[in-house]
């Protein structure tokens, strides 16, 4: 696939065939990520693949399984109708997109600083990294015909996939990724298009 053609063509995917991933697939896939720019040039990052059903569900224990859209209704800060769409079609499907993935890629990052609470910006410097190679991994995914989504963990959950796989109190999780072949009526949310002619500034704002 052509590179713009995959940066066209990848957006969130919630919705799989049920189609499993070849393993040389997956491998091509994560190794694109780890060309992704890093800080310290170390890239030390890992990527745990779950394609067990038994301990994919064990990993997404604590993620949520019964949101609706009164569930959304409920975030008051959607205004844009185009956004309130999206998440009205995304939020109810946060574990049922990642749970019937042909795959769970978790990707994990030194705890190096604290995340939440940084001195200055240079302190994000390794989470702005474990990004950029998430998005590669995301384009690759576009270009091997597969689709991705993604989850950031919230109140348990991480716990709950480090109980289930075993990785170092050390690593944290950015995300939790859920890859597969999209269903043939898989959604995809309308997005908002920015406005080329006033969001480029050349020379000053």
């Amino acid at each position: 696939m052509e590179f713009y053609e995959a940066i066209n063509r990848r957006s969130s995917v919630r919705e799989f065939s049920g189609e499993a991933i070849p393993e040389e697939t997956i491998k091509r896939i994560i190794e694109a990520a780890y060309k992704a720019p890093t800080n310290d040039h170390f890239r030390d990052w890992h990527f745990i693949v779950v394609t067990d059903k038994a301990l994919m569900a064990d990993v997404l224990s604590g993620v949520p399984q019964n949101l609706t859209v009164k569930d959304v209704d409920k975030m008051t800060f959607i205004s844009d109708p185009v956004q309130k769409e999206s998440y009205q079609f995304a939020v109810p499907k946060q574990y049922s997109m990642l749970v019937n993935a042909a795959a769970v890629i978790i990707p994990l990052m030194k705890k190096k600083v604290d995340i939440l609470h940084p001195a200055d910006l240079s302190h994000l410097n390794c989470f702005a990294s474990v990004w950029c190679s998430i998005e590669n991994l995301w384009l690759a995914a576009t270009a091997e015909g597969c689709g991705c989504n993604l989850r950031i963990p919230q109140g348990n959950e991480e716990e709950n996939a480090r109980k289930a796989t075993g990785f170092p109190e050390e690593y944290m999780i950015p995300c939790f990724i859920g890859i597969g072949i999209p269903a043939d009526n898989a959604v995809r949310t309308k997005q908002l298009v920015p406005d080329m002619e006033k969001q480029i500034h050349w020379q000053k704002f």
